[in-house]
């Protein structure tokens, strides 16, 4: 892909033409075609013509013209207003200029939201709101018409409401609450959804530090750190403020609010759910949150957030975890009463590392996010658990999901690369295992191939480096080959040469599969390969010593049978080892797969109930895809009384898994 990645190994090379990598470069950029931005970068550096117009907007899925300006600080002084069913108030951005007086205007990023008024240093502006570009929205332009020094800040102050098409949002009635006492909302930006809060600089390549002014008749909770003393009654309302020091991109921005408890679990973290919820959520986390803190310390470095807090969120939630700094929103399906599923809590706590401290620039490099994020998740685990055995373990059940999403998508298929062309892309369309699994893969190899004792010395200098910065996967290559080209390295010279960097990023399909250890996988198997004869006979005793995930490696052994098993086989598998009935989402939808694809109809109306009780899109696009093809009126019928239930994203997602229109009709 020659394209923005070539353009910034290029800009951060730093070469002269007479280098070997220069030459390198040379090469490369005779081969590209000759209108790429990487082949007009090469020609204007090495044959004299002036580069710098050419914009360091690396990020397909903005319009702002960040090149020009740079978002420093943000303050939102919000009310949610939940009778409406909005945000409203302003929001104001310091930005600060990149050009000398040459830009006269900013351009901002804005989704389905009502812009009221714009003032440009306290006082009014000339602004203007531009047609919509799917997928990206309709940018705001604001005029500077002095335009500003380099360096100099400017304050940007937008009166501002959300609509009801904003899609960060999610607004549950207090029916839609365990309790049933107050209304709900939580907030998603990820991946481009804070446009749709605010007009922004919504890029993954811009960071800014946040103050938060939250109104609320209920309790608030935000990506940033509580100030002491500042909660202010307001009547039937009170005024929550928070701080975040530590400069985040906007997907990080977070708000709930609703009647939310809290309780320690570690001694830098507490949890906070709805007071139903409060005592079994603060059972399933407590004891763990220090150990995996501690665990991840030791790996990279210091954890610089101050407090690590999770909210459990109701149970529309459509991810696992969202890495929000200081809480991370998380979904209901962790707490299982079995301590089975943390390892979520594992993986969203390494985010404060990868992602939220240092962060891929664009979606197009998602994976240096998630899977260094699935690489420190599992030698978190490992560390906890004891030995290697558990983080091949980990990978092993890893390896199995990346080899269904490849196989759902394609082989060929452009998302089955590490980066991306997001050109004209919505990326949550994009959205998949590929990064976080394939990911994985690329970090372990190079752990592999320099020794882990050498890459753990990597680890914190990376990390050190890009720390509250972006960077693309050319930039991590050339900080990798920096590092490793000092001289206590040079008998790995010939190892490091060997890597197929291109092949890496760009080659569709699986990547090489490493040896795992399997041995906390064998009896998984050993027990899947006795239900291949119709005749074997099972017992609950077969899983009663497992861990949870023992069971699902097991689970999804037997969902690969080339011949599926018989409905009574199917029915004695669920009636055997209590997987219709148990409280573990992961289990309960993994026995439904093969209960559907045994064409098992007894089955059916449990997963449509299970997909009314859920909402994480991790089960719930599967499932009905799985539904639809062996009930499509039962999985209709399904969406169409869960609807409301599902958050915006999760809803538009399984609109196309279905094939139906936004008003639910069959296309």
């Amino acid at each position: 892909m020659w394209g923005r990645g070539f353009l910034q190994r290029a800009r951060f090379a730093q070469l002269s033409p007479s280098s070997s990598s220069s030459r390198s470069l040379l090469s490369a950029a005779s081969a590209a075609p000759p209108n790429s931005l990487y082949f007009q970068y090469q020609r204007g550096r090495w044959f004299g013509c002036s580069t710098e117009k050419m914009a360091p907007v690396r990020d397909p899925n903005t319009l702002s013209n960040y090149d020009a300006w740079r978002t420093r600080h943000t303050t939102a002084n919000l009310k949610i207003d939940f009778t409406a069913k909005c945000l409203r108030g302003s929001v104001i951005l310091e930005l600060e200029s990149q050009t000398d007086k040459a830009s006269k205007e900013i351009i901002l990023d804005s989704s389905y939201v009502t812009v009221n008024s714009i003032k440009l240093n306290s006082a009014p502006s000339s602004w203007e709101t531009k047609a919509r570009t799917e997928p990206n929205g309709s940018p705001v332009h604001i005029a500077v018409p002095e335009g500003a020094a380099k360096g100099e800040v400017v304050n940007v102050e937008i009166e501002l409401a959300t609509t009801d098409k904003c899609t960060a949002l999610q607004w549950l009635t207090p029916a839609q609450t365990s309790d049933k006492a107050a209304p709900f909302m939580f907030s998603q930006c990820q991946a481009i959804h804070a446009r749709s809060l605010f007009p922004c600089q919504d890029t993954p390549d811009v960071k800014s530090t946040y103050d938060f002014n939250i109104t609320s008749p209920y309790v608030v909770v935000a990506s940033g750190v509580p100030v002491p003393d500042e909660t202010k009654d307001l009547g039937e309302e009170k005024l929550y403020k928070f701080q975040q020091k530590v400069p985040i991109p906007s997907y990080l921005f977070a708000l709930s609010s609703g009647e939310i408890a809290s309780a320690p679990v570690g001694k830098r973290s507490c949890v906070c759910t709805g007071p139903n919820e409060l005592k079994a959520s603060q059972w399933e986390l407590e004891g763990d949150m220090d150990k995996f803190l501690e665990a991840a310390e030791k790996i990279v470095f210091p954890y610089r957030w101050g407090e690590y807090n999770v909210l459990v969120l109701p149970p529309s939630f459509p991810y696992g975890g969202m890495e929000n700094p200081i809480f991370t929103f998380a979904t209901p399906t962790i707490i299982s009463g079995d301590k089975q599923n943390i390892d979520v809590i594992a993986h969203e706590l390494a985010h404060s590392w990868s992602g939220n401290l240092v962060t891929s620039c664009s979606w197009e490099h998602f994976w240096l996010n998630e899977g260094w994020t699935m690489y420190l998740e599992r030698r978190i685990l490992a560390s906890i658990h004891g030995g290697d055995a558990h983080f091949d373990f980990s990978a092993i059940r890893g390896w199995k999901a990346l080899e269904e999403a490849i196989k759902e998508y394609g082989e060929d298929h452009e998302f089955t690369k590490l980066c991306i062309s997001h050109k004209g892309i919505d990326p949550d369309d994009a959205f998949s295992t590929v990064p976080y699994e394939k990911g994985f893969h690329f970090v372990w190899s190079l752990d592999r191939l320099v020794g882990r004792e050498n890459f753990d010395k990597f680890i914190p200098y990376y990390f050190g480096k890009w720390s509250n910065k972006s960077l693309d996967s050319y930039e991590f290559k050339d900080t990798f080959l920096e590092f490793f080209s000092a001289p206590e390295y040079s008998d790995l010279k010939g190892k490091i040469a060997s890597i197929d960097w291109e092949g890496r990023f760009h080659s569709t399909g699986l990547p090489p599969k490493p040896e795992f250890d399997t041995s906390l996988a064998d009896v998984c198997y050993e027990l899947a390969e006795k239900w291949k004869s119709k005749d074997f006979i099972p017992s609950p005793s077969d899983v009663a010593l497992w861990t949870g995930n023992q069971v699902l490696v097991f689970l999804n052994a037997v969902q690969d049978f080339e011949e599926p098993l018989t409905v009574e086989q199917s029915q004695a598998l669920g009636k055997a080892y209590g997987l219709s009935e148990s409280k573990n989402a992961e289990l309960k939808a993994a026995y439904y797969h093969i209960a559907m694809r045994s064409k098992d109809a007894s089955a059916y109306q449990g997963v449509a109930d299970l997909l009314g009780e859920v909402g994480r899109m991790k089960f719930v696009r599967p499932l009905f895809r799985g539904l639809n093809k062996v009930d499509r009126e039962l999985a209709l019928k399904t969406f169409e009384k869960n609807r409301e239930f599902y958050h915006p994203i999760c809803r538009q997602m399984v609109e196309k898994d279905l094939g139906v229109s936004e008003a639910g009709n069959s296309s």
